[in-house]
């Protein structure tokens, strides 16, 4: 099993990266592979090391533009080299069997919100996540009620969510995740 992170190419606070830290690391002594945004820096590079360290699969994509910008991470045994950020998330997904948000910002949102979308339009039936540290997501997820309240978001797809706090909650959830039917489907032709 391989799992998509996504997370922040800044480092954000201390206990974000320890418990980042302490996530990677749990996922490689169970057995799960990463897949991930292949670079060095921020809460990305904090990933891969903790994996790497405790003997993980650790699988990188990375734009071209990104890997002459020198952040690709030199450490990889596998970094896939694409020439988009579209082709990047794309790949991941078809890579991973599930997704997990780690604390980010705009670029984690973005790549959270397009895996969850894909699924929600019956693109992949693979269960996305939030990693909660320090309260992290608690903003948006009360954003997302929101958009249940006021009729823009079935409760159903909200359910679907996940909110974990360590890689044995992750674990669990993938494994007894039960994805909610398409969004979209088109009627039965006339007969």
């Amino acid at each position: 099993m391989r799992i998509a992170v996504f997370t922040g190419s800044h480092a954000g606070p201390p206990s974000h990266a320890d418990a980042a830290a302490a996530f990677a690391r749990d996922l490689a002594e169970a057995g799960v592979g990463i897949v991930y945004g292949g670079g060095h820096v921020g809460m990305m590079g904090v990933v891969a090391d903790a994996a790497l360290a405790a003997g993980g699969e650790v699988v990188g994509v990375i734009p071209q533009h990104l890997v002459d910008d020198e952040v690709a991470h030199p450490g990889l045994p596998r970094l896939e080299v694409v020439q988009s950020m579209h082709e990047r998330k794309a790949v991941m997904a078809d890579l991973a069997d599930a997704f997990v948000a780690l604390p980010g910002a705009a670029g984690t949102l973005e790549e959270l919100f397009e895996a969850w979308t894909w699924g929600m339009l019956g693109l992949h039936a693979k269960p996305t996540a939030l990693f909660d540290v320090d309260g992290f997501w608690q903003p948006l997820l009360t954003q997302l009620q929101r958009m249940v309240d006021d009729g823009y978001l079935d409760a159903a797809r909200l359910d679907a969510l996940g909110v974990v706090s360590d890689a044995k909650a992750l674990l669990a959830f993938v494994e007894c995740y039960r994805h909610p039917p398409r969004k979209w489907t088109a009627p039965p032709p006339r007969r």
